[in-house]
């Protein structure tokens, strides 16, 4: 009735308000052509913020980083009217429906937009047909880095932006606000870099098939810390070639003690070596570190090497030393040393023994020396006994092999210099 058609006209709650589509006349144009199609490029500014590097990846020369990618730029079939000059903000759903620059990364390996908990997109329009185009992105990029340094290495890292249809002759990348178009958050940090400086440049890139492009650069520049690659790998392969030196200074014929001793700093170095190079790419070239662990590997098998030499001279001089002396009624004439080689116990050096009877000997002077009685036959050897126990580090040193006394000067010395020439050379 005439009457219920008043009541709705008067009744605002029931007007169906104006689309935006509407008031943007979207259907209007044509948006799958750009804006000025046919005129000059299209300037299309562009600004980010670094929220978070996410990661830094050395086996797979990669980094992820998230950040906020902004687009300006000015489509006059978006403009209009407004009386209060207020801009209008949508999301997502209208990103299908209009005209927006096609930029994708370089050298990217995945990206995402986030999306909880709904899409991050945000379109903004302004009465004049000015456009701010916002998103909040993931990328998984590539990173170029030379680790012929590591771990004391500085890495360069860039992530590229670039339009992927519209060459220079229909879009022009711009930063839009100069060098402070880049920012990034103040809490940023790495577990093993500091980040020392963010930079944005642009340049050109040609294709042979599609000609130029405008590219834009957001350069980063990452020191790694030092202090957790001394603590794991520096500081143990200084210790494991110091305690190699150690057998310079353990008697010459306890060949247990100095073989098992550089035995086992050989395979500690091994292990430290395999562990650093298993959480490394595997590249063609020598890195700092292999240096360095190549290096104390070698002095810690050469310290190895100069007992093999020392046991070896120690056994053709004591062979010369018994044909010398030669053989009389089968007892060998032979010093208190030379008795501990065969039996492990000290002798006068002025006895003569017999070489069948050392063992036997040596027990018997045990037994005697525990004893609660102990007859006067016996009583000069317990004293000598135990003089020779009181100087043990006297005879230890008087009776050490010379390449032994040359080794604890040669082997410290150079491995200091060496040192000192590493840190100032990687430093």
């Amino acid at each position: 009735s005439k009457r219920e058609i008043k009541m709705r006209k008067l009744d605002n709650t029931k007007v169906r308000p104006l689309k935006s589509e509407q008031l943007l006349r979207i259907e209007d144009h044509d948006f799958a052509l750009r804006p000025g199609f046919g005129g000059s490029p299209i300037p299309v500014g562009i600004d980010v913020q670094v929220e978070s590097i996410d990661s830094i990846s050395e086996v797979d020369m990669d980094f992820t980083m998230t950040l906020y990618l902004r687009h300006y730029w000015k489509d006059e079939r978006l403009s209009f009217r407004s009386n209060k000059n207020k801009s209008m903000t949508f999301d997502g759903r209208l990103i299908k429906k209009i005209w927006v620059p096609d930029v994708f990364f370089v050298h990217s390996k995945r990206s995402f937009i986030h999306d909880t908990t709904v899409e991050n997109v945000m379109l903004r329009v302004y009465p004049d047909g000015n456009v701010l185009f916002s998103l909040r992105i993931t990328v998984s990029a590539m990173c170029f880095m030379d680790f012929s340094r590591f771990p004391l290495d500085t890495q360069n890292c860039s992530l590229e932006l670039e339009s992927y249809a519209y060459n220079e002759d229909d879009l022009m990348l711009y930063w839009k606000h100069g060098n402070k178009s880049l920012s990034t958050d103040e809490h940023i940090s790495l577990s093993q870099f500091f980040i020392e400086e963010f930079s944005a440049s642009s340049g050109l890139a040609f294709y042979s098939s599609t000609g130029w492009y405008n590219r834009l650069f957001i350069n980063f520049a990452l020191r790694r810390h030092i202090f957790f690659f001394v603590l794991q790998s520096y500081f143990p392969a200084m210790l494991m070639v110091m305690l190699s030196w150690v057998s310079f200074w353990i008697d010459r014929r306890a060949v247990p003690a100095r073989v098992s001793l550089g035995i086992t700093t050989v395979l500690t170095m091994s292990t430290i070596m395999t562990g650093v190079s298993a959480s490394m790419p595997q590249v063609s070239y020598i890195k700092a570190v292999d240096v360095y662990l190549w290096i104390s590997f070698l002095f810690v098998f050469l310290s190895v090497i100069e007992y093999a030499a020392v046991n070896y001279l120690t056994t053709i001089e004591e062979r010369k030393q018994l044909k010398k002396k030669g053989k009389a009624s089968g007892m060998y004439s032979i010093d208190a040393v030379q008795a501990m080689a065969f039996d492990g116990c000290f002798h006068d050096t002025e006895v003569d023994m017999d070489l069948t009877g050392f063992s036997d000997r040596c027990e018997e002077n045990e037994t005697r020396a525990g004893a609660a009685s102990v007859s006067n036959v016996d009583t000069p050897r317990i004293k000598r006994k135990r003089s020779l126990k009181g100087n043990v580090g006297r005879i230890i040193l008087q009776n050490n092999h010379v390449i032994d006394t040359y080794s604890r000067i040669i082997f410290p010395s150079v491995y200091i210099v060496f040192n000192f020439f590493y840190w100032c050379l990687y430093i």
